[in-house]
């Protein structure tokens, strides 16, 4: 019995050949409807998701809560910063009546922004040491979107208009962020320049008019998962990063699967079949392979909604649509255009698929000849990209990493040479009863790392009995090696009477950090129990199903040491991006990047392996199913690993840091796995392995509710 009929029982993907093939015109048409009627979401969707990054039950987030609550701003949310220089020859405190006046008349503009300054404040620690600048903190109600923060836009504009011939900026961690730019070249756009890569490649791979048969494909699921997705984000919060995802990683997974099934199409004519024939054949191993690959997505996805952090849960569930969807489109849609026109457009067919690639046969015999040395080679190469792991940093980017020009680095440049220390770009907040706040500050003063603290007594700073006082860090404190302050801080007033809590961007980044991390555990036992599962009955085999869990683990520790080499450690950022080290990874993209990517890179080994097993099947020779299932199936896996890697090369291009790093992290991981993983090491370690590969026995065969072969 064939691996496609042990794990297809009964039937079920021959049955939906069957269907589809039976009732092409309705299943296009239906298809039809959900395209126009996911396009139609796709313009709505954006001002559905949601910027929620609350972190319920977490102290610093609970604090920022009630001082948002008190004040409409502020509560870890990371404040803007006006620059105000003087002209030449001038001081800030000879001209201090007019620039307080300035800055005061930012909250009369807008009485939802905050203004602390030195005239609210009386700390010299708001002018720079030559006196001619000055600075304002300025707190604004939390983002709801991902254009430019309008509040700190206009109190420049109030601010240039009170203050003519002064010079005037505002900077802060989101403004050097984006380098004072919000505009960037879109989700349509990025999806666009992927598609046209993907193209590229498919046209290479198909040599004929088939290439464009995937990027429809794609389409219809993308814009099918916008429709569904416009439908969740009435059930429950959806977060805005999802977008972005659905669109591209959509693109990738919607041509890698339909790039799998209509290689097996062509494959199956080539060996004499007539068209339906072809369809069905494909649809009953690719197709399996297919679903296969897509079930491996959704767990690591899925698993997200065990992190206690609303937007992670929310990416989880919205992103297990893309593979999800693909599925039924891939298994749908694509036999029904492949049943009708497919060998129309099938055409000049320069490239056939009667037989195994040479060139991958050649490497696959060499691989499978040389096992041990591949093997050595492999795993060399993969400890060398995660050696840099072991100096990983979780935090959030530091300024020094980011724009080098424009207003907002030029603004911050000024704060610096100025004697204002960095940690003016992440206040720590400390809400106290306003009884004791005197008291609080004197205690916050002497705390090591912090260079002053401060309270605003402009009218309105005590709300309830409460008032906010403001710690500045001598250093920003962006990563777990410079948040020593804000534990400080919080050590300090943790038995300190009338004292609230302490809440600011570093706090936060600690409760994110416990609320992700103290949870990944539990997220990736259920990840590597469930994948092992599936992968086992599937393949039929403890060994392999094993060993793809654990070469995923390594493959996602070699992912994270090149991010630490590149970007943390500036290695390359810099001459391909003009980012110097960043210094940190922020806080929210490792579990992201793993839970997408161990999904993803888990396809190539579900197609190599899918085709393995078939062959082995066939002949009962281990080394031969190597070579022929890797013949089969190395150009596939490098053409569809090459055209998501286009993809989030596309993602690349945003403006943001953090973006940069998340489309890096995946597009290179997935370079990584389809190369050295699953194109080396893995047809290397099943010829090692030998008959230990399909060892299966019956009692585990019973656990998962399949079958164990006879000669097994």
């Amino acid at each position: 019995m064939s691996l496609t009929e042990a794990t297809r029982s009964p039937k079920i993907l021959s049955h939906v050949a069957n269907f589809v093939l039976h009732h092409r015109k309705a299943v296009m048409v239906f298809w039809l409807v959900i395209f126009v009627a996911g396009g139609g979401a796709a313009g709505k969707i954006s001002s559905r998701l949601s910027f929620d990054f609350s972190l319920p039950g977490q102290p610093g987030y609970v604090t920022g809560q009630q001082v948002l609550k008190l004040y409409g701003n502020g509560g870890g949310n990371i404040p803007s910063i006006l620059v105000v220089t003087a002209p030449a020859k001038k001081q800030i405190l000879s001209e201090e009546p007019m620039v307080a006046g300035a800055l005061a008349a930012v909250t009369k503009a807008n009485p939802d922004v905050r203004v602390i300054d030195f005239a609210t404040t009386r700390d010299k620690r708001f002018l720079t040491n030559d006196g001619r600048s000055t600075y304002a903190l300025i707190y604004t109600p939390p983002v709801t979107s991902l254009a430019a923060d309008k509040n700190a836009t206009d109190a420049l504009a109030v601010i240039q208009h009170e203050l003519p011939g002064y010079d005037v900026a505002v900077t802060g961690v989101e403004q050097l962020a984006s380098g004072g730019s919000s505009s960037g070249p879109g989700v349509l756009f990025e999806t666009m320049i992927g598609g046209l890569g993907a193209l590229a490649v498919l046209s290479f791979v198909f040599a004929s008019f088939l290439a464009l048969v995937p990027l429809l494909v794609a389409a219809v699921s993308i814009l099918s998962a916008f429709l569904v997705l416009l439908g969740l984000t009435y059930l429950t919060t959806v977060s805005f990063i999802v977008q972005f995802l659905v669109a591209l990683v959509g693109l990738g997974v919607g041509i890698d699967y339909s790039l799998l099934l209509v290689t097996r199409w062509r494959e199956e004519r080539a060996h004499g079949m007539d068209n339906e024939s072809a369809v069905k054949a494909a649809v009953e191993t690719a197709g399996h392979a297919v679903l296969l690959s897509g079930l491996t997505v959704a767990i690591g996805l899925i698993a997200l909604i065990v992190i206690p952090v609303p937007s992670l849960r929310s990416t989880g569930f919205g992103g297990m649509l893309i593979p999800l969807i693909s599925i039924l489109v891939v298994l749908t849609l694509l036999p029904a255009i492949l049943g009708g026109i497919g060998p129309r457009v099938d055409w000049p067919r320069i490239r056939h698929e009667d037989h195994a690639s040479k060139v991958w046969s050649t490497w696959a015999r060499g691989v499978t000849k040389n096992r041990w040395l591949a093997t050595g080679g492999a795993i060399a190469i993969l400890v060398l990209c995660i050696v840099p792991v072991f100096g990983l940093k979780i935090g959030q980017t530091s300024a020094s990493a980011f724009s080098k020009v424009g207003p907002a680095h030029d603004a911050y440049q000024t704060l610096i040479t100025g004697g204002v220390p960095s940690g003016v770009l992440t206040p720590i907040e400390v809400l106290t009863k306003q009884d004791v706040a005197t008291s609080v500050i004197a205690k916050l003063r002497k705390v090591p790392g912090v260079a002053t603290a401060f309270v605003s007594t402009s009218p309105g700073s005590v709300r309830g009995g409460d008032v906010d006082i403001f710690a500045i860090p001598a250093v920003e404190t962006v990563n777990n090696v410079t948040l020593a302050p804000v534990n400080s801080v919080k050590q300090l007033v943790a038995h300190e009477p009338g004292v609230v809590g302490v809440t600011g961007i570093g706090a936060i980044q600690e409760d994110y950090s416990h609320a992700v991390f103290d949870h990944f555990p539990l997220m990736f036992a259920i990840i590597a129990v469930l994948t092992f599962l599936l992968l086992s009955r599937a393949f039929r085999s403890i060994v392999l199903a094993a060993k793809a869990v654990i070469l995923n683990l390594v493959s996602m520790a070699a992912t994270f040491g090149l991010l630490t080499w590149f970007w943390q450690e500036g290695h390359g950022s810099s001459a391909v991006f003009s980012i110097p080290a960043t210094g940190a990874i922020t806080f929210w993209l490792p579990v992201l990047i793993f839970a997408f990517l161990f999904g993803l890179s888990m396809d190539y080994e579900v197609f190599i392996l899918s085709r393995v097993r078939e062959e082995y099947d066939r002949t009962g020779d281990t080394r031969g199913a190597v070579v022929e299932g890797l013949g089969r199936t190395g150009r596939l896996v490098t053409s569809a690993a090459l055209i998501l890697f286009l993809a989030f090369a596309s993602l690349a291009s945003a403006p943001d840091t953090d973006i940069k790093v998340l489309a890096t992290g995946l597009g290179a991981g997935i370079l990584l796995d389809a190369t050295i993983v699953r194109a080396l090491l893995v047809p290397a370690l099943v010829a090692l392995f030998g008959k230990w590969n399909w060892w299966y026995p019956r009692w585990f065969a019973r656990l998962t509710f399949s079958e164990a072969r006879k000669t097994e």
